[in-house]
């Protein structure tokens, strides 16, 4: 894989992770959020299907070897509907 390119855990598709969306396990409290800190980090794909795949398998949870709290999931809900809503 080339430099800043990352894979989504849902779908496996290689993206550059720019436009992928970053949720993190910061190091040391074990605090799980959305695209800033430091610690074990996970992408998932722009796509409403990447992100329901992943909530229903637990991909997320299974990458980041933790519990991913509710809240996350409708903020990258949100995220997408924007998105959707003002593409690029």
């Amino acid at each position: 894989m080339q430099p800043n390119y990352r894979r989504c855990v849902s779908c496996r598709q290689v993206a550059h992770r720019q436009d992928l969306l970053r949720v993190v396990r910061t190091y040391p409290t074990g605090t799980v959020q959305l695209n800033q800190g430091a610690g074990r980090s996970a992408y998932l794909c722009c796509q409403v299907a990447c992100l329901n795949s992943a909530q229903k398998k637990n991909r997320l949870g299974r990458s980041l070897k933790t519990s991913i709290p509710n809240d996350i999931y409708r903020q990258l809900e949100q995220i997408l509907k924007e998105a959707i809503q003002s593409p690029e």
